[in-house]
């Protein structure tokens, strides 16, 4: 039979585990960095919509245009009073038609 590992020997091989998962994230992160080099920023990365994301000392980085500042921003559409109740009387409409076919 198997013999049962020690406690010693189970730390040892979850820190054995532990060290190699992170040099595989290492390298993947090497990876990312090599196939997308405009999402790292001085070695920041960039959050979506492609600003710099916050950082204690980001001020004097913040100066610079983001990569994708040349984009126009997106308007989002709101919708009127009307618009909302139209939206709330169909759901109510929905909702109860399953609750009419969930009981019969």
């Amino acid at each position: 039979m198997a013999k049962e590992l020690s406690k010693d020997d189970m730390r040892r091989f979850a820190r054995l585990g532990a060290m190699r998962r992170l040099e595989d994230i290492r390298a993947e992160e090497a990876a990312i960095r090599t196939a997308f080099p405009e999402l790292f920023s001085g070695d920041r990365p960039v959050a979506r919509g492609g600003k710099p994301a916050k950082t204690a000392n980001s001020a004097s980085a913040s100066a610079a245009p983001a990569a994708g500042a040349a984009r126009k921003a997106r308007k989002r559409s709101t919708m009127s009073p009307a618009m909302r109740k139209a939206v709330s009387e169909r759901m109510k409409k929905y909702w109860a038609g399953r609750r009419k076919a969930k009981n019969g």
